[in-house]
């Protein structure tokens, strides 16, 4: 018998129920056929965020960035090779915090950018500041 996880999809966000074992076969989603994981960040609003933290069973690593900030613009592209590299074992999200300010209050964010792992709908880590791959990778790593 074959466990299963929710997740929701980065497209429509509807909630899909995917065996495990399923995970890395680039399963699709059951309401838009769109692909479940795509090798890329996320970019969600708040309503998106909260139904993504509230349906998605994956651990996900959430990048709190805005568009003015120097060293945000420095960790895009290594927060998209790391979920490229490192789904489906989590999903990864980018929050525009100019875009969601509730958000941002919501989780403290004081500077950018912040990024935060959160697991079961709970936060379990959080690092602010630009990180290289390496370190990104190992953060995630031993957050999990």
């Amino acid at each position: 018998m074959s466990t299963s996880l929710t997740l929701s999809c980065p497209a429509c966000l509807a909630t899909n129920r995917v065996a495990q074992e399923r995970l890395g076969g680039r399963p699709n989603c059951g309401r838009c056929g769109e692909a479940l994981f795509q090798g890329k960040p996320v970019a969600l609003d708040q309503a998106g965020f909260d139904r993504m933290l509230a349906n998605t069973e994956l651990p996900l690593v959430v990048d709190f960035w805005a568009e003015w900030c120097g060293p945000c613009k420095m960790m895009a592209p290594v927060f998209e090779r790391t979920a490229a590299s490192l789904e489906p074992q989590a999903r990864f999200i980018k929050v525009d915090t100019e875009a969601a300010p509730a958000l941002a209050q919501r989780y403290a964010i004081r500077s950018i950018p912040t990024l935060i792992l959160f697991k079961g709908g709970r936060e379990v880590a959080r690092q602010s500041g630009a990180l290289d791959q390496r370190s990104l990778e190992s953060w995630i790593s031993s957050a999990l």
